[in-house]
C-alpha cells in the first residue's frame, strides 16, 4: 500500500511540473520525502531551482511548468526540431553580413546579372568573320566586323562564323578507306579527293541548310561519280584526265549548291589518289607493264620509219637535182653517172682490171690483202728472264 501511495505522489509531482526526484539546486526547498510536495518545494520552483524541462522552448527557463503539444512542435522544421534552445543555430549556411547587419545576397545576385548582361551584349567580330543575330529565335540582322552590341541573352543570340577561311573536306575521311567509283568503260577505280570551299552568304549558310558541311560532302560525291562515269579508266590515271575531272566536279558542285541557295563557294577539287581496287592491283600492274612495252616498241618503230622516210626524201631531192643537170647537159651528165655508178659497183668486187699491156694482167691484190688480215701477229720477243 505504501508503494502505491509513493507511485501516485510521483505522478502527481510530474503533472504539477515538479521533478519526482526533488529540487535540483535548492535541497532545502523540496520535501524529498514520500509524503508529496510541500510549500517549500513550490517556492523553490518559483526561483528556478529545479531541473529544466527539455521539452520547453529555450530549455524551460523561468518559472517551471509542464510542456504541452504546442511547445513540442513549436520549433520543429522540415529538418526536425532544433536542439539547444530556440535561437537561429544549426548547420544552415549563411552569407556574411555587411555593415549594419545588411545581407550581401541581393548584391551578389545583382553583380552576376550585370556580368551576364555585359558578356552577352558586347561582341567582337574579326575582319574575316560575320555574325548573325536571332531575336527570340528568328533571324533579324547580320553584324559586320568590329565591336557590336546586341540585346542580352536570351532575348538575342549571336552566332559568329569565319566567312573568309578555307574549309577542307576529305573524301573519304581516311586514306585507309576505299571509295570505289564506276568509270565509263565499266571499270572500278579507287578515288580519294579533297574539296576546298568557303562561305559567301552567311544568312543562307545558317538558315537554308540543316548541315551545310554534310551537304557539301554529298554534293561533291555525287558530282565526282557523274564526272568519272563519263571517262574511261585510263583517263582517270593520266594527269590531263584528272585535271578535266577536277574542273568538271567543281562546276557540277557549284551548280548544285547554288540551286540549294547554300551560300557556299567551291574553291577547288583535288584528286589525291586514283588506284585500281586492291583485289586486281597485281593484274592491273601487269597490264600496265605490257602497255608500257607496247608503247616502247611503237615508239621504236616510229623512229625507224622516220629515219627511212628522211633518207628517201634526201635521195629524192638528190635525184631531182641530177635531173635538172641532165636536162641542161645530157651527154656530160650521162658519162658522169656512168663513171660514178661503175666506181660504186667495182669498189665492192675482189678483181682488179688493168688495160695497159706492160702490166701483168692479173694481180691478186684482194687475196693478198685478205691473207694479210688473217695472218696472226708475230710472237713477242722473249724477255730476259725467259732467255736465262
Amino acid at each position: 500500500m505504501t508503494k502505491f501511495i509513493d507511485f501516485r505522489n510521483s505522478i502527481a509531482l510530474a503533472m504539477a511540473g515538479k521533478s519526482p526526484w526533488g529540487s535540483g539546486g535548492n535541497n532545502g526547498g523540496g520535501n524529498g520525502g514520500d509524503d508529496g510536495p510541500s510549500d517549500g518545494g513550490d517556492n523553490g520552483d518559483d526561483k528556478g531551482g529545479g531541473p529544466r524541462n527539455p521539452w520547453l522552448p529555450g530549455g524551460g527557463g523561468g518559472k517551471r511548468r509542464s510542456a504541452n503539444i504546442e511547445d513540442i512542435f513549436k520549433n520543429r522544421g522540415p529538418e526536425g526540431p532544433r536542439r539547444g534552445g530556440g535561437g537561429p543555430r544549426g548547420p544552415n549556411f549563411r552569407l556574411p553580413q555587411g555593415p549594419g547587419g545588411k545581407n550581401w545576397l541581393p548584391l551578389a545576385i545583382g553583380a552576376v546579372v550585370v556580368i551576364g548582361v555585359l558578356a552577352t551584349s558586347f561582341h567582337m567580330v574579326s575582319p574575316q568573320e560575320r555574325a548573325v543575330v536571332k531575336t527570340l529565335g528568328n533571324y533579324t540582322r547580320t553584324l559586320e566586323p568590329g565591336l557590336r552590341f546586341s540585346a542580352p541573352f536570351p532575348i538575342e543570340t549571336v552566332d559568329i562564323e569565319d566567312v573568309q577561311g578555307v574549309r577542307v573536306i576529305r573524301i573519304p575521311d581516311s586514306n585507309q578507306q576505299v571509295k570505289l567509283i564506276l568509270t565509263g568503260d565499266q571499270n572500278l577505280v579507287d578515288l580519294s579527293y579533297i574539296v576546298r570551299w568557303n562561305i559567301t552568304d552567311l544568312e543562307d549558310y545558317k538558315f537554308r541548310l540543316v548541315d551545310p558541311a554534310e551537304t557539301v560532302s554529298e554534293a561533291a560525291e555525287a558530282a565526282m561519280r557523274a564526272a568519272v562515269a563519263e571517262k574511261v579508266l585510263d583517263e582517270t590515271f593520266s594527269g590531263q584526265g584528272r585535271a578535266s575531272i577536277e574542273l568538271d566536279v567543281r562546276e557540277r558542285m557549284q551548280t548544285t549548291l547554288d540551286s540549294y541557295q547554300a551560300g557556299v563557294r567551291v574553291l577547288g577539287v583535288e584528286i589525291e589518289k586514283a588506284d585500281p581496287p586492291a583485289e586486281v592491283v597485281d593484274a592491273f600492274r601487269d597490264v600496265q607493264v605490257a602497255e608500257q612495252n607496247a608503247d616502247a616498241a611503237r615508239n621504236q618503230a616510229q623512229g625507224y620509219a622516220q629515219q627511212v622516210l628522211a633518207r628517201a626524201e634526201g635521195e629524192a631531192e638528190a635525184f631531182n637535182k641530177v635531173y635538172e643537170q641532165y636536162r641542161l647537159a645530157p651527154v656530160v651528165t650521162r658519162q658522169r653517172l656512168y663513171y660514178e655508178t661503175m666506181e660504186r659497183v667495182l669498189s665492192k668486187t675482189d678483181k682488179t682490171i688493168v688495160e695497159t699491156g706492160n702490166v701483168t694482167t692479173y694481180l691478186p691484190l684482194p687475196e693478198i690483202r685478205r691473207r694479210a688480215q688473217q695472218t696472226p701477229p708475230q710472237a713477242s720477243a722473249p724477255t730476259a728472264q725467259e732467255g736465262q
